[in-house]
């Protein structure tokens, strides 16, 4: 939120710079992203100064120009100027040489030149050309008294604002305005030490002028609506703001609109209070109410769009229709124009889950909804209506013509919180003296109904969301206090635990980190959330299988990803859309999946509406999450190489990538089991399995039409290896250590004739089972398909590593062992010799 340096003095008595105040605020909890000086006059006056014209002579070639010597103070300058109204004797504004003036956006630079033949060496200035006003009709002509010389931003009294940037977090609705900021800086100033005060415009002026404009108010829902003020202001004037409130809005950001819409704007930022304003002529019936409206109702808001209400949208409305969605967004109609003559102030106090519901909705975000939806000042809304019915009085000539409509049937209680000085020296881990626990706690207006030797009995106001247990007193207490005068003590006690398994598995994330970085790669981070359009007409990650948010900040992140692939995919486009189509990625996330086969019909996905702990596990176990390493590699392998001629990415040089991780892990190959893959993201895929059928990692080339959607020119291939699975295979192997082999291996090959669907894993399999104690390894070293071969047959050239540790194998042993290979081979996939 963006606060004026300016407008913050007015309610708080500080004498500390901008950028002082701005660690004061962040030393708060109120932290502080920035401070931008903002001038009322864009560059500040800088290089203007009071002149004193000498002579004014008229232009020799120019029957309206005159050439004047002006003094500068000391420094005398010849200055041709067009005015009607310069003279000899007159003090006047000059805009010396290498000064910058400003048309809107265009930028001029006051530079030595000639005007007819006639040197000129600066400028006399008119109102509108520095910016101080908006008249062309001559140059500014200052008293006598004024000092030649004197800065123009001195004699006009210009100072600079300056734009603090707040970042206000949830559990700080009361700061979401310039007199909430200033009253936890009064707070934090009294604490240090300073001479303050806090001052609050007072409304006791407000009165009502007749009763001729009637509107009755109706809240049908008060759940909704707990609040709903209202007061209606006659004979009011539309139009331009004052230069006052116009620079107020403008410094921290808001557009002016006319004096009506700025002063609710104003009263919003100034005390958080968001208020609407209502054409009174335009309330068809003459009467408003709160309520619902029916599910699918049509409602087309001030941005021309129509919307489908919900049942559970509170609605502001006439006798006859809907006029704006309560606390997010007005309909069309319900503004104020330049038409408008009386008008209908609502000041209201909205359920916070209402409002940020249908705010989710919609999606529609506002700086309403946004203080709505964390939490305003319930006891806030008279005071708000009665400023602004009184700026509406001085600045549109308006008449009060109604008594305030004030429904609030069931009052919000303030927060009673009882806390010791025990509890609050345990906590902060320092003790505090009481009597600065008391100065601290009264300064945020907080009352101490009775005080004790063990400690206070407060209550807290409402508007203290935030604030309603002992601890958070404590927090508040010691952040005004300061977390930089808690001590950090000589000696610290710590805990040394046992390295477990998310311990180990963290070590060989970075261990293979490093080895995939020293190959290339570089490692992404992408958010968990994603979109749900990604998902649809998938088969192996079904859209009804994504984690839903219940209020997404929008459909681009709605559900968990049920696979990094997308987020890769998101991360090379990107790249590929700046030229860097060279792309080799990895990353470490969570997977998530809803499992609808295992939901109770009775149980909404991602909410409990029982505390029984069999409901709760129910729900649970219709989720699951799990840990992935991805990989990507697109674009060339090797490129602008002059010693290795460009390269493309292969699956190939992926699948090595993926096999150099378990080797570097020691995963067990001889449990691994590869067989064709049958994910739809991919076009063609590899799934490697262990022997009980789990998915240990799949790679392939990545599907073209995901490969389209993402506008990516290049062959994506992917890798996604589920970690968990890994992780276990190392657990069930045991390091063992062996000596070197002191008898020879011997290699046999044998030329296959199979089937087409014969997958070389199963040739594989079947050979590690028909010789467990002497096969040590199977490699395929050729694939054969054409002309010589039968229809529908294909040629495999296998290779096979028989040793024994313990002996030399004579011809007898290896024959037998070949031909029950041989054997195997032929009754299970009808394998051949050739």
């Amino acid at each position: 939120m963006n606060i004026s340096y300016k407008w913050l003095k007015e309610y708080v008595d500080v004498e500390l710079t901008a950028q002082e105040v701005a660690d004061a605020l962040t030393s708060i909890g109120l932290e502080v992203e920035g401070v931008e000086e903002v001038q009322s006059i864009r560059g500040g006056l800088e290089g203007l100064v009071v002149g004193h014209v000498l002579t004014c002579e008229p232009h020799p070639n120019s029957d309206h120009m005159h050439v004047c010597t002006v003094d500068l103070g000391g420094d005398v300058q010849q200055i041709v100027c067009g005015a009607p109204n310069v003279a000899a004797g007159q003090k006047v504004i000059v805009a010396t040489l290498g000064t910058k003036l400003y048309d809107g956006d265009k930028e001029f630079v006051i530079k030595k030149s000639k005007l007819r033949g006639i040197d000129s060496c600066g400028m006399i200035c008119a109102e509108d050309e520095i910016g101080v006003g908006e008249s062309h009709d001559g140059i500014i002509v200052l008293p006598q008294e004024t000092p030649v010389g004197q800065k123009a931003a001195e004699y006009f009294g210009l100072e600079s604002d300056f734009l603090i940037e707040v970042d206000i977090t949830p559990n700080h609705s009361d700061a979401c305005s310039h007199y909430g900021v200033a009253r936890d800086l009064y707070a934090w100033l009294l604490q240090n030490g300073y001479k303050t005060a806090l001052h609050r415009p007072s409304v006791d002026a407000f009165k009502v002028d007749n009763h001729n404009l009637q509107i009755p108010v109706y809240v049908e829902n008060t759940e909704a609506c707990p609040r709903y003020a209202a007061v209606t202001v006659t004979d009011c004037q539309v139009g331009e703001s004052p230069k006052w409130l116009r620079d107020h809005l403008t410094t921290i950001g808001l557009r002016p609109i006319n004096n009506i819409v700025d002063i609710t704007n104003y009263v919003m930022m100034a005390f958080g209070q968001p208020l609407h304003c209502f054409d009174a002529d335009m309330i068809s019936g003459g009467e408003v109410h709160v309520r619902t409206l029916p599910e699918g109702t049509p409602f087309e808001t001030l941005d021309g769009v129509e919307r489908k209400l919900s049942d559970h949208d509170l609605m502001i409305c006439n006798a006859e229709a809907p006029m704006c969605i309560g606390g997010v967004y007005g309909g069309k109609g319900s503004g104020t124009y330049e038409t408008t003559r009386n008008i209908l102030l609502e000041s209201a106090y909205f359920n916070p889950t209402w409002i940020r519901k249908s705010a989710r909705r919609h999606g529609l975000q506002t700086d309403a909804s946004f203080r709505f939806e964390r939490g305003i000042d319930p006891n806030g809304q008279i005071y708000a209506l009665k400023y602004a019915a009184m700026l509406c009085q001085e600045l549109a000539g308006g008449k009060v013509s109604m008594e305030i409509t004030d429904i609030y049937p069931e009052p919000l209680p303030d927060f009673p919180v009882s806390i010791t000085y025990d509890y609050i020296d345990q906590l902060i881990g320092k003790h505090i003296p009481a009597e600065t626990v008391k100065s601290i706690v009264t300064s945020l207006e907080m009352r101490i109904d009775k005080e004790t030797a063990e400690g206070l009995e407060l209550t807290v106001p409402a508007y203290r969301v935030d604030v309603q247990r002992p601890c958070d007193v404590v927090e508040d207490i010691l952040r005004i206090y300061g977390y930089n005068n808690v001590e950090i003590p000589l000696s610290l006690n710590s805990t040394i635990a046992i390295k477990g398994d998310v311990d180990k598995s963290f070590k060989l994330q970075n261990l293979v980190s490093e080895q995939l970085v020293g190959a290339g790669f570089n490692e992404i981070l992408n958010n968990s959330l994603t979109k749900t359009a990604y998902y649809d007409n998938l088969g192996s990650y079904k859209a009804e299988n994504c984690v839903r948010l219940l209020n997404p900040l929008s459909q681009d992140l709605a559900v968990l990803r049920q696979t990094l692939l997308f987020g890769g995919l998101e991360s090379i486009s990107r790249n590929v859309n700046r030229r860097r189509g060279d792309l080799q990625f990895f990353e470490f996330g969570n997977c998530y999946y809803f499992h609808a086969e295992k939901k109770s019909d009775s149980i909404i996905p991602g909410v409990s509406s029982s505390r029984d702990p069999e409901v709760i596990k129910h729900v649970l176990d219709a989720y699951s999450e799990d840990y992935h390493l991805a990989l990507w590699a697109t674009g060339k392998r090797v490129s602008g190489s002059w010693a290795h001629p460009d390269e493309e990415q292969t699956f190939y040089g992926l699948k090595a990538q993926v096999l150099n991780i378990f080797s570097r892990l020691g995963v067990p190959f001889g449990a691994l089991v590869f067989k064709e893959g049958a994910n739809d993201i991919f076009a063609k895929s590899l799934r490697i399995e262990n022997r009980g059928g789990k998915m240990i990692a799949e790679l392939g080339i990545v599907a073209k039409r995901l490969q389209a959607a993402f506008d990516i020119p290049s062959e994506v291939y992917f890798a996604d290896i589920a970690w968990q699975q890994v992780m276990k295979l190392i657990r069930k192997e045991k390091v063992t250590f062996a000596e070197l082999p002191k008898f020879p291996a011997v290699s046999r090959d044998l030329a296959l004739l199979v089937d087409k669907s014969v997958e070389f894993a199963q040739i594989e399999a079947i050979a590690y089972q028909s010789e467990r104690k002497l096969l040590r390894e199977v490699r395929l070293f050729d694939v054969y398909e054409g002309k010589n071969l039968p229809a529908g047959k294909k040629s495999y050239a296998v290779n096979f590593i028989l040793q024994d540790e313990t002996k030399t194998l004579n011809d007898r042993a290896i024959d037998a062992i070949m031909q029950k290979l041989i054997q195997n081979l032929t009754k299970q996939l009808g394998a051949e010799l050739r």
